[in-house]
């Protein structure tokens, strides 16, 4: 007697949820509305305490910042270096069209803020804070739009996000690093030679490279460079090469170690960053508040500046020929896209974070400019994308 076929069973609707590329946005959308309500309720008290007490020698907000976004930095390193080893930015004909965007995502909002912040050199520090793109909040809104939005256009925006993310890296190691220690710095480049030396001799054991890493972490810590850059650079020296064991399965350290963390990065590490970093009481806040230089330059750098730097520089690559516009998208679909990059919660958060380490003022008008251009830009965005079509969509019957 024939056995009977095995009858798949659906897969539930959480764990689809929690597969898909854009479940990390939406929660971070709501612990950055869970923090803003707990931040203006008689819980404040307690939340705001809480971030302050030392733990080993840091305060628990300096943990979350230095030692979890280490992680998330590694991660974005990991993509980096395999979307231009083997990916979606590996040829020039790739990475054309998202490099002139993300370029031109990053030039003009920091000249909008420069604009506006020239006069009061306290706040001019803050320039980079609207020059970042956060992917999975972006991503979170396509989400929402379904198969209304081409295939073409996220590969697009994931691609731009990813070299905005290579701009902040360079952008933050650059400008945002302290008085740097001689003896620390020697010692995290001699970790880093280590790391560099373990790759060279195909090495493909995830182990000795996180041994490493840790150790690089440190030192790079009391260097005064930012420790998070640690990840990066460890992120660097993982090997994308084939394990001899399974070649046929394109098994490699560097695609394990990312498959192994994106999940806890996603759903832990951002969304504890968000909590910790979103709250902001409105107490005494006014409208007139965000007329300030910091929330004002902060909110038209995302809100202005990434529209006209993403889809003024992608409009240019693509009308000179060194670009081309994205499979089935029409132009409005692509300046839609250009609004969905002015969302630059994590990043721009952090980078605020670091330009104004001792001003609790400041770093308040910084979260108030990021949350009101990320909610314009998401809102605008979602909007004209809904309503846009693309360029092989059927026109409606007469």
């Amino acid at each position: 007697m024939d056995a009977q076929p095995k009858t798949l069973r659906p897969r539930s609707v959480l764990r689809a949820f929690f597969a898909s590329s854009s479940a990390g946005g939406i929660v971070l959308m709501a612990v950055a509305l869970a923090a803003i309500v707990i931040a203006n309720s008689p819980a404040s008290g307690l939340y705001f305490s809480v971030l302050k007490q030392y733990v080993f020698g840091l305060s628990v907000l300096h943990w979350i910042n230095d030692a979890l976004m280490a992680v998330f930095f590694l991660l974005v390193g990991l993509e980096i270096k395999r979307e231009f080893l083997d990916g979606q930015l590996s040829s020039w004909s790739r990475r054309a069209l998202p490099g002139f965007a993300a370029l031109g995502g990053m030039i003009a909002p920091a000249l909008i803020f420069v604009a506006l912040n020239s006069g009061t050199p306290e706040t001019l520090r803050g320039w980079a804070i609207p020059a970042a793109t956060d992917i999975a909040f972006a991503l979170g809104v396509l989400s929402l739009l379904g198969k209304r939005v081409p295939g073409s256009l996220k590969v697009f925006l994931t691609a731009l996000a990813i070299l905005d993310d290579l701009g902040a890296v360079i952008i933050i190691a650059i400008f945002y690093t302290s008085e740097l220690s001689g003896l620390m710095l020697g010692l995290a480049f001699a970790t880093l030679a280590a790391l560099a030396l373990l790759n060279r001799a195909g090495v493909t054991r995830l182990l000795p490279y996180l041994l490493l890493g840790l150790l690089l972490w440190f030192f790079v810590l009391k260097s005064g460079v930012h420790a998070t850059l640690a990840g990066v650079a460890l992120a660097l020296t993982i090997p994308l090469t084939r394990s001899p064991a399974a070649p046929e399965h394109g098994d490699c350290a560097l695609l394990r170690l990312e498959h192994a963390l994106h999940p806890y990065v996603a759903f832990l590490i951002i969304p504890i960053f968000g909590f910790a970093n979103a709250g902001v009481s409105f107490a005494g806040v006014g409208p007139s508040a965000l007329l300030a230089p910091v929330p004002l330059g902060v909110t038209l750098g995302l809100f202005v500046g990434k529209q006209i730097g993403v889809f003024g520089f992608g409009w240019a690559a693509i009308k000179l020929g060194l670009a081309d516009l994205p499979a089935r998208a029409s132009w409005l679909q692509f300046y839609g896209i250009s609004l969905l990059c002015g969302i630059g919660f994590t990043m721009s958060l952090f980078i605020g974070m670091l330009a104004y380490p001792d001003s609790a003022a400041l770093q308040d008008q910084t979260k108030i400019g990021v949350l009101a251009g990320s909610l314009l830009s998401g809102v605008l965005g979602w909007v004209l994308l809904r309503i846009a079509r693309s360029e092989s969509s059927p026109q409606p019957s007469r």
